[in-house]
């Protein structure tokens, strides 16, 4: 069990001086530029801020540490970074420490009685740290002696499925690859990764239709197609370089489709901040040319319904508006498919989506006419229990309208960390494919396991049956990422020893296992050096395209080290005899052993340094690599909405001062919301009746099954949202979300349809 008085939750916030201000009307301009300067300076200092900053997303920079959103191939700015990337880079840049000193005055329970934002406020960690059993402080540790204890636990595993080891988006290809290779030649496939939680349910959607888990659009396409649909996504604040595109595409006429429960700021107007007028406020480009305010999990009623209307539109235009050519000669289900929508009523349509009629029909007459269409989703989509249903909904539409394998169209699955499909391209996996098994087995001589390995939640779940006796995590803040909060961090405490190589102090640092070790690793931002020369990582982005990424900072400490050296290190004391790890210190070996493992990297050191494509069957050559070689139409029942009339169906956001489980600040500048995290949104309506004003307070209790979840004192704040939703940010809201409440065929947990009450305090 945890150790005593350990907080594994979020704390309850004071809420003093919170502040409700008039929605903004637009995104980016000088308040962008001001954030981004503000938060750089008071980080990082004014020099140190503009020098670390020009070189964010540069050919001969690094690559930001946030989004995964591509830079442009040919002309980058000077400021090729947003202001959530400037807020990421100087998170890591900091010139705060958090040394030894820092840990003989701190508890643990007296850190966990602080607000995330605290934890990350402190700096960077410098030292190896050391949280002996039953101990409520850290001590300082060799990185020699961390590395023996930790090897030690390894080899008194009565089995290698008794470990798991976890990749959040940050970590490189290269200390990826490696990550993945020592947990096999340990005998294991437990690699659960952070896209477990978010994108899974993309990968394996698009995979069974369409034969490939990515996208099949590059940047270019946004600047030719005259349709670009966005649903379930709020590009404002999680990728804002994709307003850029966006503006540009508009510009040029493309009609831009909005599909979300909230009306967002940064879907309806952009001020490019490079640009005079967008700077000076006195021109802003709009964005959404129509606007859907779907009810949350109302996305497969609705595109059902954009379908339906489609075939009639058709049938009215003489069979002109549907691609039935590109439809005999790559798909296969059509006719199925166009009974299923010819059968579903306009009722079910209407009343699960939220959407009327009349403004489906107008949607689609702008989807029906487009020659060039492209789709773009987050986890609006993909954190449903019908997730994978949600995504075959949107490969549907992209095939009524041949939109695969042309410029200005296709899938755009927009990834929300940086290299998390990179990670997934090198190994990443607990499902892996026999080939790539093979292929590990012979270039690096060893019998790779072959059983299905656990994934986050499979991993959750086996750490609090005791089955896991050590975690290992490389980056991210598992605990706060994860759903159903307290369960997850008892199964942690069940755990012997967790592991976690970290630049900065997380919530999962303090709610650990019987031991636990921290790493302190480098960051993109820093030189990493190997026998005195300077070394560089790679990275994919969501566009496919790989490239390398280089720091230029001094270390914020002599004691750091990177990713890579750690996993050599680790598996020179595991596996002395199976490889000269001692090589792998020149990360152009690590790639040498990519390239002979998966297709696709071919020369990759000479190709890296201007960056390549990954192959793309589908968008390169209109090739569906699935079980019948054509992309499938797919049929799915209407989710039916079940709430009770004092039910309320929630979803967990992110703030615009945040990214990931990262708090930057406590206000969400785009939606009003100043000094205060732990609110919930909803509908003026739905607080009337409840009799509820605004910044009253409420307890939240979420029910799956006969299991109820409480969040205690959430103040309420009236927002534009269909009634019977909620919002709420997360990790704060982690708590209510059940781990077992999850996507079907994905296991992603369904963090974006909790069924919650309300119950009115004082």
């Amino acid at each position: 069990m945890k150790r005593k008085n350990v907080e594994a939750e979020t704390p309850i916030e004071d809420f003093k001086d919170v502040k409700i201000k008039k929605i903004p009307s637009v995104a980016g301009g000088s308040k962008a530029v001001l954030s981004s300067t503000q938060h750089a300076w008071k980080e990082m200092g004014a020099g140190r801020a503009i020098k670390t900053l020009m070189k964010v997303n540069q050919k001969n920079g690094f690559d930001c540490p946030g989004c995964a959103w591509p830079d442009p191939e040919d002309k980058r700015s000077a400021a090729e970074f947003c202001e959530n990337g400037a807020k990421a880079v100087a998170e890591e840049a900091t010139l705060k420490r958090v040394t030894p000193k820092f840990f003989q005055k701190w508890t643990i329970e007296k850190m966990s009685q602080q607000s995330d934002y605290w934890l990350g406020k402190q700096g960077r960690i410098i030292h190896p740290m050391y949280l002996a059993a039953g101990a409520d402080y850290y001590e300082q540790i060799s990185w020699n002696d961390a590395f023996e204890k930790i090897a030690s636990k390894l080899h008194n595993l009565e089995n290698a499925n008794e470990a798991a080891f976890y990749t959040s988006g940050r970590t490189s290809n290269e200390a990826a690859f490696l990550l993945q290779l020592f947990a096999r030649i340990l005998g294991t496939n437990n690699l659960p990764d952070c896209s477990n939680m978010c994108h899974e349910s993309s990968g394996m959607g698009l995979k069974q239709v369409i034969g490939i888990g990515k996208g099949t659009v590059t940047l270019e396409d946004f600047s030719h197609a005259d349709c670009i649909v966005v649903v379930g996504q709020n590009p404002g604040t999680n990728h804002p370089r994709m307003l850029t595109a966006l503006q540009k595409a508009a510009r040029g006429g493309c009609q831009i489709i909005t599909i979300n429960p909230l009306s967002e700021v940064g879907n309806n107007r952009f001020a490019h901040p490079q640009e005079v007028g967008g700077l000076a406020g006195v021109s802003a480009t709009p964005l959404t040319s129509l606007f859907l305010q779907v009810k949350i999990n109302g996305d497969v009623a609705l595109f059902k319904g954009i379908l339906k209307a489609w075939f009639a539109l058709d049938k009215q235009n003489n069979n002109e508006l549907i691609a039935y050519d590109f439809i005999e000669k790559y798909t296969k289900g059509f006719d199925e498919f166009r009974s299923d929508i010819d059968s579903e009523s306009w009722d079910t349509i209407v009343k699960e989506s939220g959407i009327s009629q009349e403004k489906i029909e107008q949607a689609t007459e702008i989807i029906a006419r487009a020659k060039k269409m492209i789709c773009c989703w987050a986890m609006g989509l993909t954190q449903h229990k019908n997730a994978i249903a949600n995504i075959q909904q949107v490969v549907n539409l992209l095939l009524m309208g041949g939109h695969f394998g042309r410029e200005g169209a296709g899938a755009c699955p927009v990834r929300g960390h940086s290299n998390v499909q990179g990670d997934r391209t090198v190994g990443i996996t607990s499902n892996p494919a026999p080939k790539f098994l093979d292929n590990l087995t012979k270039v690096f001589n060893f019998s790779s396991p072959q059983e299905k390995g656990y994934d986050t939640v499979d991993a959750i779940e086996a750490m609090h049956a005791k089955k896991i006796k050590l975690f290992f995590s490389m980056g991210g803040n598992f605990l706060s990422a994860t759903p159903d909060t307290n369960y997850t961090a008892t199964a942690l405490s069940n755990c012997e020893l967790t592991v976690h190589v970290s630049t900065k102090l997380n919530r999962a640092h303090l709610v650990t296992g019987k031991e636990s070790i921290i790493l302190p690793c480098l960051g993109r931002t820093e030189q990493d050096k190997q026998n005195d020369k300077l070394q560089f990582c790679s990275v994919e982005n969501s566009m496919g395209i790989v490239h390398k990424t280089q720091g230029l900072l001094t270390p914020a400490s002599k004691f750091l080290r990177s990713e890579v050296w750690i996993m050599t290190s680790l598996a020179q004391k595991m596996f002395p005899d199976k490889f000269d790890w001692a090589t792998m210190n020149n990360y152009n070996t690590i790639r040498d052993c990519i390239e002979k493992t998966i297709p696709g990297f071919d020369e990759y050191n000479k190709r890296v340094h201007q960056g390549f494509y990954l192959p793309n069957p589908v968008r390169d050559k209109c090739n569906f690599a699935t079980t019948s070689g054509k992309a499938h139409f797919t049929i799915h029942p209407v989710p039916k909405s079940s709430l009770q009339q004092d039910q309320f169906l929630m979803m967990t956001i992110r703030s615009h001062d945040q990214y990931n489980t990262t708090i930057y600040g406590l206000s969400d500048r785009y939606r009003g919301i100043h000094n205060v995290r732990r609110v919930i949104l909803m509908n003026k309506k739905d607080m009337q009746k409840m009799d509820l004003s605004q910044k009253a307070f409420v307890n939240i209790t979420s029910h799956f099954e006969n299991e109820k979840r409480v969040a205690l004192k959430f103040m309420v704040i009236e927002y534009n949202i269909p009634e019977q939703c909620v919002a709420t940010y997360f990790p704060e809201a982690n708590v209510l979300v059940p781990l077992h409440h999850k996507a079907d065929g994905s296991n992603t947990p369904a963090s974006k349809s909790i069924v919650v009450t309300l119950e009115r305090i004082e």
